[in-house]
Formats: structure tokens, C-alpha cells, sequence
């Protein structure tokens, strides 16, 4: 993703515009609504240039370290990103900590799950940082607490997400073969490859989670400032204690 690309340079307007504290809450959830969708847009139009042949577009891997504290949900959050921008992704786990994962994807949408996932991991360990649980739980341990707040938090940016995937996909322009056909081609080869080298690795069971976060992250994730510039700064995340 090139910095003068034109595409970038309007999300990233729209999200100064986003982060401007004159702006009410209204303006700036439709600016980073907007930016969401040529997020979305930005894919499509790869997807669509490597269907033509105006572009090469091959099936590969990154892999991205985790860090604890939280590191099983921050490798949920990367999942919640990765899934509606058609990429898959394998845990690679030592007892209870994820120390690394692995995103299984066409090289420019792992491109887009890279920028947008350092994005969020840092707006998310940032926030985290001032989080505290409400009185309506006496006793409830602050990692509980933290925990279901960023499962709640990956919930509302993987629905954020599959919206805005969904809308690029119906409003594509027309081509040889529709972007839906597209798409569809792209994920199902995906998913074949994926199953081809890690299907007989067996699913991970489902956490159960205790602590009453789950709102509130959810709420922040609603809110998320999703900034495609991320991966070219290469920004840190911030530590979470």
C-alpha cells in the first residue's frame, strides 16, 4: 500500500476529521464509518485488479507475535479482523499463552489485517490502560474484567468489519465477473488451501469468560478508529498492566 496512494489519503482526511475534539461523537462515528468503507473499498479494488490481471495477487502467510498479558485475546482480536477480510488464521499456542498467529490470505488482504490489527491493538492496550469494572460486580478481578472487555471490543470491530465488506462487495462496479462472484472465489480458495495445510489440526474449545466487560468493550469497539495508516508508521502497542 503505497502512502500517496489517493484512496489511503482521503481515509486519512477523514480520520484527522475523525480525531478532532471539536467534533461531536455523531461526526466522528461517521467519519470512521467512512473510513471503514474505503477500508473495504480499497480491498475490493485489489481483488478486482488481480481477477483482470493488472496486478499479481499470490496466497501467503504472516505471522504475528502476540505478547502477554491478554495474549489469547489479543490473538482474538486479530481473528475478528482477519475472518471478514477473507483471511484465516492458526494459534500457535504454549500451555495457556498464544505466542504467535498466523494469517492465511492473499497478500494484500493480509496487508489490510496488518495496518488495521496494529490500528486497533494499540487504540484497544491504550484504552485498557484506564478501564476499570463498574460496582455492580463486588469482587470482580480487574483481568476478568479486561478480558471480556476485549472480547467485546473484537465482537463489535468484526461486525464493523463484515458490514463494510458486505457494502464494498453489493456496490462494486461491474466487470467481467462481479465482485460477489469474485470474492467468493477468492474465500472458497482460500479456505481450501488453508484446510489443505492445517485441516488436521484440531479447533481450540470455547473460553468461557466470568468478567462483566463485555458491554463496555463492545461499546469502545463501535467507536474504534480504524486508520489504514498504521502499517506504515509501524506503530507499537501500547503495554497493558
Amino acid at each position: 500500500m503505497s502512502e500517496s496512494d489517493p484512496q489511503l489519503e482521503r481515509i486519512r482526511k477523514l480520520l484527522a476529521k475523525a480525531e478532532d475534539p471539536a467534533v461531536t461523537e455523531a461526526e466522528a462515528e461517521a467519519y470512521n464509518k467512512k473510513a471503514a468503507e474505503l477500508v473495504a473499498r480499497y480491498g475490493i479494488d485489489q481483488a478486482m485488479l488481480a481477477e483482470t490481471g493488472a496486478s499479481v495477487d499470490d496466497i501467503g502467510t504472516l505471522t504475528i507475535p502476540m505478547n502477554d498479558p491478554y495474549s489469547r485475546d489479543k490473538a482474538s482480536l486479530l481473528t475478528s479482523v482477519a475472518y471478514p477480510l477473507r483471511c484465516r488464521t492458526l494459534l500457535h499456542r504454549v500451555g495457556q499463552k498464544v505466542e504467535s498467529v498466523t494469517v492465511f490470505g492473499y497478500q494484500s488482504d493480509l496487508g489490510r489485517v496488518e495496518l488495521l490489527f496494529t490500528s486497533l491493538l494499540l487504540q484497544a492496550s491504550t484504552q485498557l490502560t484506564r478501564v476499570r469494572p463498574g460496582g455492580f460486580f463486588p469482587g470482580e478481578s480487574l483481568a476478568a474484567y479486561r478480558r471480556t472487555w476485549l472480547h467485546g471490543f473484537a465482537r463489535a470491530v468484526h461486525e464493523r468489519l463484515s458490514l463494510a465488506e458486505q457494502e464494498a462487495v453489493r456496490t462494486a462496479a461491474p466487470g467481467v465477473r462481479s465482485a460477489e462472484l469474485v470474492v467468493r472465489d477468492r474465500s472458497a480458495l482460500v479456505q481450501h488451501r488453508f484446510d489443505e495445510e492445517y485441516g488436521d489440526l484440531r479447533s481450540a474449545a470455547p473460553r468461557r469468560l466470568s468478567g462483566s466487560g463485555y458491554l463496555d468493550g463492545h461499546d469502545a469497539g463501535t467507536k474504534a478508529n480504524l486508520d489504514p495508516s498504521a502499517l506504515t508508521r509501524r506503530r507499537r502497542a501500547l503495554p497493558v498492566r
